[in-house]
C-alpha cells in the first residue's frame, strides 16, 4: 500500500520535467518553441493579432518603428491587463542609415501638485498600488509621436487604423488575459468608470468572447487626426484634468501640457564579447547590465545549466542588483546636484555598470549559501548617495 503513493509522486515529478519542454523533438530541451527565421521583416509581441498588424504595417511600406507604433496601440486594446495609451513608454531604436542606437525616454513624472510629505501627512507608508493616488503622466502618446517624427514613413494615422478597427468591430479575448482581466475587475471597479469601460455588465470578459471598446477608437481617431497635443492640450487632457478633480486625484491639465519626453544615450555593458544595451535611469533597464556584469566572472561552462549552482548564481547576483536598484535609481533631475547639471549623475551610472564595480559586489556571494539580506554599493565617484 505504500508504494502507490511513492508512484504517483514519480510520475508527478516526471511529467513536470517533461511539461517544462513541451514536446520537443530536437533542439533545446527547455525551449518550449522553435525559433522565428525571417528573411526581411520580424515582429514579436505577447499577442498573435498585434504582431500580424506589425508584418502588416511593414508589408504596407512601413518602417519598424511604425510596426512597433502599431503594435503598441493593438495591445492596448487587446491586453489592457498590460499596457495602455495611459502608460510609459521606453525604446531603443537602432538606426541602419546613421548606424547609431537611439534611446527614448517616455516616462512621465508624478503630478507636480503631489508630494511625498502629502502621503506622510495622510497616514501613507507606501504609495498605494490603485486608484488615482499613484498615476503619473502618461508618456506613451508623446513617445510614439516622438519616434514617429523620427523614423516612420506611414501617417500616424495609418498606423492607428487596424487598432480603430479593432475597437469598432471587436475581437476574441484570449484565455491568459482573460483570467487576469477577471482577476482585476473585483479590485479595479471601486473606482469611477472602470466597470463602464473594461466589463461587460460588471464582469470581464470571457475567454474568446469578443471585446470592443469604442470609446478608445475614438481616442486613437482623434490622434490619428489631430496629432501629440490633442492628448497632452486639448480635449481629452481637460477630461483627465476633470476625472481626478472628482476623484481625489493629483493629475492636472498642467502635468500634461508641460510634459515632455527625451532622447538619451543608450548605456551598455561587453558581455563575454557581446555589447548589451540598456537606457539609464530613472527606468531600471541597467540592473541587467549589472547582472551581466556580476555572472562574467563565472566560468559557466563547468556549471550545469539549470543546476543548483547555476541557480545559486544567478538570483545572488539579482539580489545585489536589485539593491542599487531600489538605493541608487533615481530621475537624473532630481539627483543631489545642480538642476540641469547631470555630471554626477551620468557619473553614478558609468560606475554601476562598470566592471570593477562588479568584481567589488561579486565578493559578496557567498557560493553555499544565500543572502537574505544585501546592502546597496557605495558610489566613490560621486559625493552624495540619492534616493527615489
Amino acid at each position: 500500500m505504500k508504494v502507490m503513493p511513492i508512484c504517483l509522486i514519480a510520475s508527478t515529478v516526471l511529467l513536470a520535467g517533461l511539461a517544462q519542454a513541451a514536446d520537443r523533438i530536437t533542439g533545446l530541451p527547455f525551449a518550449t518553441r522553435s525559433e522565428v527565421i525571417a528573411p526581411e521583416t520580424m515582429a514579436a509581441t505577447s499577442h498573435p493579432l498585434a504582431t500580424q498588424i506589425a508584418l502588416e504595417t511593414m508589408r504596407q511600406g512601413g518602417s519598424a518603428v511604425d510596426a512597433a507604433i502599431a503594435a503598441n496601440a493593438a495591445l492596448g486594446l487587446m491586453e489592457p491587463t498590460g499596457n495602455g495609451i495611459g502608460g510609459d513608454l521606453f525604446a531603443i531604436v537602432w538606426d541602419p542609415k546613421s548606424k547609431k542606437l537611439h534611446g527614448y525616454n517616455g516616462s512621465g513624472r508624478s503630478p507636480k501638485a503631489l508630494s511625498r510629505q502629502w502621503f506622510a501627512q495622510n497616514g501613507y507608508t507606501d504609495i498605494p498600488p490603485h486608484g488615482p493616488l499613484p498615476v503619473t503622466v502618461p508618456g506613451t502618446v508623446d513617445a510614439w509621436f516622438a519616434l514617429h517624427g523620427k523614423f516612420g514613413r506611414r501617417t500616424m494615422a495609418q498606423n492607428l487604423a487596424p487598432t480603430v478597427k479593432y475597437a469598432r468591430d471587436g475581437h476574441p479575448v484570449h484565455e491568459v488575459i482573460a483570467y487576469y482581466w477577471g482577476r482585476s475587475v473585483p479590485v479595479l471597479s471601486k473606482w469611477p468608470g472602470f466597470t463602464e469601460q473594461f466589463t461587460i455588465d460588471g464582469r470581464a470578459p470571457l475567454k474568446g468572447e469578443m471585446w470592443r471598446n469604442p470609446n478608445l477608437a475614438n481616442t486613437l481617431e482623434t490622434l490619428g487626426r489631430d496629432g501629440r497635443d490633442a492628448f497632452y492640450k486639448g480635449d481629452i487632457a481637460r477630461r483627465i484634468d476633470t476625472y481626478f478633480k472628482a476623484n481625489e486625484g493629483f493629475l492636472r491639465y498642467e502635468d500634461l501640457a508641460t510634459h515632455a519626453g527625451e532622447w538619451v544615450e543608450p548605456v551598455s555593458a561587453n558581455y563575454r564579447g557581446v555589447d548589451v544595451w540598456e537606457l539609464p535611469p530613472n527606468g531600471q533597464g541597467i540592473a541587467a547590465l549589472q547582472i551581466l556584469n556580476i555572472l562574467e566572472g563565472y566560468d559557466f561552462s563547468k556549471i550545469p545549466f539549470g543546476s543548483a549552482e547555476h541557480v545559486h548564481l544567478f538570483v545572488e547576483a539579482k539580489k545585489l542588483a536589485f539593491a542599487d536598484r531600489a538605493r541608487l535609481y533615481a530621475d537624473p533631475d532630481f539627483f543631489p546636484s545642480r538642476r540641469g547639471d547631470r555630471s554626477m549623475s551620468d557619473a553614478l551610472v558609468q560606475r554601476l555598470v562598470s566592471q570593477d564595480y562588479a568584481d567589488e559586489r561579486r565578493k559578496l556571494i557567498d557560493p553555499d549559501k544565500a543572502a537574505k539580506a544585501v546592502d546597496a554599493g557605495g558610489a566613490r565617484s560621486t559625493r552624495a548617495t540619492p534616493s527615489i
